[in-house]
């Protein structure tokens, strides 16, 4: 199964590892990390998705087992990607073209490496868990996708805020691979895409917004739209 389109946009731009001096990339897009709890999540997804352009969804797996597995994301599917966004599996590289999803989001550099021949060339390769420079040129070098910065570790804890901004800009400026920024909060989005991010993962900020998800990614996609505007 080839990489979905919208997210595929991006991951064109990824044979060379040096940015061309003129082009500038694209306007930058969200990306939606789902909830948990599968309780309702395809209700929940389908409001987010009809909010805004959504470039991708990452779907974290319930812990059950792997034919659980295999029928949740093909439940959640249709919606995500009828709606022309690519569906990412937390981790488990060996369910994806399994239960139809569009690739896998891996958490460091071994798991990348253990994933990559499951995954590519027909599936997306995305990988998170990058504590330093290092790590990201080498995950760029073992076929990565795509890379993310600022995502919380397994305690929830994530660099300053400062910190996730720099690496953004360092890898703006250097890459053509693509890099996801991951925002805390709905005040982050702006100043990560204005510092060169890609895609801009949300995820509590969205979902667990009092006003509803829907309304969130809608404030999302207008701040993304003044970065865009002030770039």
């Amino acid at each position: 199964m080839p990489p979905n389109r919208p997210i595929a946009g991006a991951i064109d731009l990824m044979a060379s590892s040096q940015k061309p001096a003129e082009p500038r990339r694209p306007a930058p897009r969200l990306y939606l990390v789902a909830p948990q709890d599968p309780a309702g999540l395809a209700n929940q997804l389908a409001e987010a998705l009809g909010a805004a352009d959504i470039a991708a969804v990452l779907l974290r797996l319930p812990e059950t087992d792997d034919g659980a597995r295999v029928n949740h994301v093909k439940a959640i599917a249709p919606t995500v990607q009828n709606k022309g966004a690519a569906l990412l599996l937390d981790g488990h590289p060996e369910l994806a073209a399994r239960a139809g999803a569009d690739g896998s989001h891996l958490s460091g550099i071994d798991a990348l490496k253990s994933a990559i021949a499951t995954l590519k060339p027909a599936l997306i390769a995305g990988c998170a868990g990058l504590e330093t420079r290092h790590d990201a040129m080498v995950a760029a070098e073992t076929g990565a996708d795509y890379v993310m910065f600022g995502d919380p570790d397994a305690s929830g804890g994530r660099p300053s805020f400062e910190a996730i901004a720099q690496r953004v800009a360092w890898w703006a400026e250097v890459f053509e691979i693509p890099c996801v920024a991951f925002a805390a909060s709905l005040e982050e989005v702006e100043p990560l895409a204005a510092a060169g991010a890609d895609f801009i993962a949300v995820g509590d900020c969205v979902f667990g917004a009092g006003h509803g998800a829907a309304a969130a990614v809608a404030d999302a996609s207008r701040r993304l739209a003044i970065a865009e505007t002030a770039a």
